[in-house]
């Protein structure tokens, strides 16, 4: 089952996607984030991303370990 949480980007054009991981409170450091998405653990709109500088906009989907983040502006 997938749980589905929004992050509305208030303002802000992109939030780079280590930067979301933390801030919707899936990872508890920087650090953390960076390992799983060079790992290969994170996917952005259902595809694995490694970049952990993608900037992610309004209407994209990140998802990691069965939960999806949907991006709002």
């Amino acid at each position: 089952m997938t749980n589905t949480r929004e992050f509305h980007l208030e303002g802000q054009e992109f939030v780079l996607l280590q930067s979301l991981l933390q801030l919707a409170g899936l990872c508890g450091t920087g650090g953390e984030a960076k390992l799983l998405i060079v790992d290969g653990h994170v996917t952005v709109d259902g595809e694995v991303e490694t970049r952990r500088g993608k900037k992610i906009r309004a209407g994209q989907r990140v998802s990691w370990a069965g939960v999806d983040i949907e991006v709002l502006a």
